[in-house]
């Protein structure tokens, strides 16, 4: 299974964020439930203001019970 060409570029932006010390977890609410989120963001200037670029969320439980890995 190839992975699509823009999750591998914002991969590489996550990992470049990562070695500049450019990331922050979040504490955010889910939009549909509004249960909190634990959110994985990379951290950018723009004017003068810190922007946050949301990637994802930590997995709640045991991540081996919620993915199964490639065959």
């Amino acid at each position: 299974m190839a992975i699509p060409d823009y999750l591998s570029a914002n991969f590489q932006t996550l990992l470049r964020a990562a070695g500049d010390g450019n990331l922050a977890l979040m504490e955010c609410q889910d939009a549909a439930s509004g249960e909190p989120r634990y959110v994985i963001c990379a951290v950018g200037r723009e004017e003068g203001a810190y922007l946050m670029i949301p990637f994802g969320h930590l997995a709640e439980g045991n991540p081996y019970d919620a993915y199964r890995p490639p065959i």
